[in-house]
């Protein structure tokens, strides 16, 4: 248990990303109106975003 804990604290900026920035940034994209280059949808295009943030504080260790 503590195992999956720790594993669970250690990859928390990537769920961070996924599972907070990803649907909010998709949702702001949709809200205003704005339209993704080259036919991507909201979602992918806020994924564009996020996962790289997310990776980098994963990497980095801290987000700013």
């Amino acid at each position: 248990m503590v195992a999956l804990i720790r594993t669970v604290f250690y990859f928390g900026p990537m769920l961070f990303a996924v599972g907070f920035l990803l649907p909010l940034l998709a949702q702001i994209i949709e809200r205003t109106g704005f339209v993704p280059p080259f036919g991507l949808s909201a979602l992918a295009a806020a994924a564009i975003v996020a996962l790289p943030v997310g990776l980098l504080a994963q990497i980095r260790g801290q987000w700013v």
